[in-house]
């Protein structure tokens, strides 16, 4: 729901600003006063292409903000601008934050619906059709149409999966034969996860056992051997005892050299055991070089990684065995397919019958509507026709569309083929009225849905708006005083003559208003037309 808009130098408006209502609120005037001008800045805050032509003349920049409510449960809504210079370049806020022109469009043109005489795409778009008879329809048709896409999903899948399989078993030559020697060779390698890495581990410490030993059994004669380290350690550790009886502090010293003594014996132990531990076997050193080298050489070859190399085994197993089983795997894939399209086929029945069944009902309901529009006997016919399998799409399994006929014998032709502006900016609000809060819109914006309408008709179209009102924002620009007086909010844009003409946007109440029905009724202000004009409020319920 639009809760506000702001206007700045756009075509022949200034300054304006328009507070819709929740329900209908209408606006007049003067045929050229400036209401198009209005209505573009409605196109810009959805997301609609900018132009630099809709600047105002000597204006660096239009400006269009506005505050957008996504239903009931948002209490914050949505602040948008909308920049366009007048160089043409375009610029969006939402929130404050730079945003692109489609999130926009996405955020807020999905919520309002310009519906003007020469905005009616969607009606004139069959595809859309199918799409307002589902969401008047509710879970009856919905549940049906996801147990259908579900279906159309899994013979996808399954269609999918035989292409494979066929592909599979007719790829022959070259592609098999490399499968074939990748294969062969990784497999007679036959490498491990994580032997590569054990091997890099404890490839180096076998290939130097030799010097291992020798080392550990020179470090371990330094330590222990006579003349070594313990022995100079002990001599030491006897002679501070000795002289401890006559200095405690050569006693502490002594305790200190033990505790290392018994370190470094512990120490020549372990380098015993390391050293008596050490294997020097060539036989298993030249396997193991060996083996590191097969090792990396089926990484240079299907690498670069060993992760590589087992990833091209799996590959190759399963082209291998899609080969050589293709038989089996095809006709299991058949079956498969089969399968899933018997059930397309049952939800792709089940989808048809429920919205032949819905269809017929919502062309009855707006069929009403139209009849209080002062449309005669005219009526929307629903045309559902078979698709061949290849052409089901996830809109369904047969092809619908919404036809108009004019009257009882005449033939339902396309509404893009018969039916007037006028007649379609009634159909589509006949519609609109019956699709009620299922329409998935918040705001409904009219243009020119009184054009050449008058009389009784448009007292209808004034009370089928009021009743739509109830269920959305509505927001209808009119000439028809019999309109105007219904909405709960008024607005009246004007032109102002000078050097540079100038459009204002007041709202009006009481007299005002009063003044301007008057004028829409009979062009002047007349005790007659003031009275006629205040009668039509009251009766409206708006004085």
């Amino acid at each position: 729901m639009i809760d506000d808009i702001r206007v700045e130098n756009l075509a022949l408006i200034g300054e304006a600003e328009l507070e819709p209502c929740a329900g209908l609120t209408v606006l007049t005037g003067e045929t050229g006063a400036g209401k198009t001008a209005l209505l573009s800045a409605c196109k810009l805050l959805m997301g609609e292409r900018a132009d630099s032509a809709m600047v105002r003349e000597g204006e660096a920049a239009a400006v269009v903000e506005g505050r957008v409510f996504a239903g009931p449960h948002d209490t914050e809504g949505t602040v948008v601008s909308r920049r366009v210079s007048a160089d043409g370049r375009s610029r969006v806020r939402i929130d404050g934050a730079l945003a692109s022109v489609r999130e926009l469009s996405e955020r807020v043109g999905s919520q309002i619906d310009l519906c003007g005489q020469h905005e009616h795409q969607r009606l004139l778009d069959p595809a859309s059709h199918v799409g307002m008879v589902d969401a008047w329809a509710g879970p009856t048709v919905s549940a049906a149409l996801e147990a259908y896409r579900g279906a159309l999903r899994a013979a996808r899948a399954a269609e999918r999966e035989l292409a494979r399989v066929e592909e599979a078993a007719r790829t022959q030559g070259a592609r098999i034969e490399e499968a074939r020697f990748a294969l062969e060779r990784i497999e007679e390698a036959d490498p491990k996860p994580g032997e590569l890495e054990e091997l890099e581990e404890s490839l180096p410490r076998a290939e130097h056992a030799e010097a291992l030993a020798v080392c550990a059994n020179d470090a371990e004669a330094a330590l222990s051997d006579e003349g070594g380290a313990l022995d100079g350690l002990n001599a030491a550790i006897s002679e501070l005892a000795r002289m401890g009886a006559v200095d405690a502090r050569l006693s502490e010293f002594a305790d200190e050299l033990s505790s290392a003594a018994i370190t470094i014996e512990d120490a020549a132990s372990e380098l015993r055991r390391y050293r008596d531990g050490v294997e020097y076997d060539p036989a298993r050193l030249a396997a193991a070089q060996q083996r590191h080298a097969d090792l990396k050489g089926l990484m240079r070859r299907f690498g670069p990684r060993m992760e590589d190399v087992f990833a091209r085994r799996d590959e190759a197993r399963e082209l291998l065995s899609l080969v050589d089983d293709a038989e089996a795997r095809m006709r299991a894939a058949r079956e498969a397919r089969e399968r899933a399209e018997d059930e397309l086929r049952g939800a792709a029945r089940a989808l048809t019958r429920a919205r032949d069944a819905a269809a017929p009902r919502f062309c009855r309901e707006v069929g009403k509507q139209m009849a209080r529009l002062e449309m005669g006997r005219a009526e929307l016919v629903w045309e559902s026709r078979e698709l061949p399998r290849s052409a089901w799409t996830d809109a369904g399994p047969r092809s619908c569309e919404l036809l108009y006929r004019s009257g009882p014998g005449m033939t339902p032709r396309p509404l893009r083929r018969i039916a007037s502006g006028g007649e379609l900016s009634r159909v589509m609000l006949a519609s609109k009225v019956v699709l009620g809060e299922a329409d998935g819109v918040d705001t409904l914006v009219f243009d020119e849905v009184d054009a050449g309408v008058g009389g009784s008709v448009a007292r209808a179209l004034a009370l089928v708006l009021a009743d739509l009102a109830r269920t959305h924002q509505v927001i209808v620009v009119t000439h028809l005083a019999q309109v105007a007086v219904m909405g709960e909010r008024h607005y009246v844009v004007e032109k102002l003559d000078g050097e540079m003409p100038r459009t204002t946007l007041r709202q009006v109440s009481g007299d005002a208003r009063v003044a301007e029905v008057a004028r829409m009724l009979s062009g002047d202000t007349a005790r007659a037309s003031l009275d006629h004009a205040r009668q039509m409020l009251a009766e409206a319920g708006r004085l």
